[in-house]
């Protein structure tokens, strides 16, 4: 199958495996670009030398085209742009807008640049400064998402831009690759889908929490980092809600815990929390809730201290029962789009 996202990446199908913090290291993407869609290594929590790592392994392990996620407010931002630029490294992605200048020095070394965007007056700006596509996340979509459904987010972004969209909010199989096509999406990307496989290095125990998760058994709550984020509804996320806004002290401890974590110094970490601060337009009670959010998310997601973490997930966890390969994933929404299509064929 051929669409403009996999001319556009260099793969076999139209199938992205999102940037998912704390799970898409290299084994999860070296495995999705070895089954023919694209892996997206997460460097948003890793250091700058994790990063270099992680893309020397998944550059052993596979000979395919894959990306890289960043945050555009990472003080070392351009040192990491240039590495994937030296590197090879066939797509750039970012869960927030980059800037011109990020992006047109991307594209003048010939690497394609696509962030997420969740509603239409965002892609029409990244499309201004010149992205070659965008991944369009609906309500429906895990972690940070905006609150327009994927149903009508799609179209809308499609009348808006013209680049290749790819659609995320929800997707689980093939049935929702054939419906994405239909809108005229280049493609799918999931994030859930791919985090609940056996190439996910995502600790069993968690797993088998999402595994038992219903489509009603998910919540959006600005109760983490002050931005909405969808997550499994837990005893930890209830005691957030209803606790209000969290405390400096505990924040400054966490924010700690994760420069440690990551090696930044303290007055780097102060500079970063400053320009998150300005950059999101965050007041100081939401900034000091974000610096809570990666080590709530680590404790989960790596630990496995499922009574002190929080689980982001799609509404599409409901509907998810197995733990294939990611390779087995890809071949089976294939085969059901396509199956899809033919159905619908047939009817004309």
């Amino acid at each position: 199958m051929i669409t403009p996202a996999t001319t556009l990446f260099g793969v076999e199908h139209p199938i992205v495996q999102t940037g998912m913090g704390w799970v898409s290291g290299s084994k999860l993407t070296a495995a999705t670009a070895n089954g023919g869609g694209l892996g997206i290594i997460a460097s948003a929590t890793m250091t700058f030398d994790q990063m270099v790592t992680a893309i020397d392994e998944v550059q052993a392990a596979t000979d395919k085209p894959f990306g890289v996620n960043m945050r555009t407010d990472a003080l070392d931002i351009d040192k990491r742009v240039q590495h994937l630029i030296t590197s090879g490294v066939k797509v750039a992605s970012f869960a927030q807008a980059p800037g011109e200048k990020i992006v047109k020095t991307l594209k003048d070394a010939g690497v394609v640049v696509m962030p997420t965007i969740g509603a239409p007056r965002h892609a029409e700006k990244v499309a201004e400064w010149g992205v070659d596509a965008v991944i369009a996340q609906g309500a429906e979509g895990g972690g940070h998402t905006g609150v327009i459904p994927t149903s009508l987010l799609i179209p809308s972004v499609l009348d808006a831009v013209d680049i290749p969209v790819i659609a995320a909010g929800g997707f689980f199989d093939g049935r929702g690759l054939a419906a994405a096509l239909t809108y005229g999406a280049a493609g799918i990307a999931m994030g859930t889908r791919f985090m609940l496989t056996s190439d996910s290095e995502v600790d069993d125990s968690v797993k088998a929490v999402y595994m038992q998760t219903a489509l009603t058994g998910t919540v959006v709550t600005k109760a983490i980092d002050g931005a909405p984020q969808r997550v499994v509804r837990t005893e930890v996320i209830d005691k957030l809600e209803s606790a209000g806004p969290l405390g400096l002290p505990r924040a400054v401890a966490n924010a700690i815990k994760f420069r440690k974590l990551t090696g930044t110094s303290i007055p780097d970490l102060l500079r970063e929390g400053l320009t998150m601060k300005k950059n999101q337009n965050l007041t100081w009670s939401q900034l000091a809730m974000a610096a809570n959010a990666p080590m709530l998310t680590k404790a989960t997601m790596v630990d496995g201290e499922l009574d002190v973490g929080i689980l982001p997930t799609g509404q599409g966890v409901g509907a998810i029962d197995s733990l294939p390969t990611s390779a087995e994933v890809i071949a089976q929404v294939m085969a059901e789009a396509e199956e899809a299509l033919r159905k619908v064929q047939s009817w004309t």
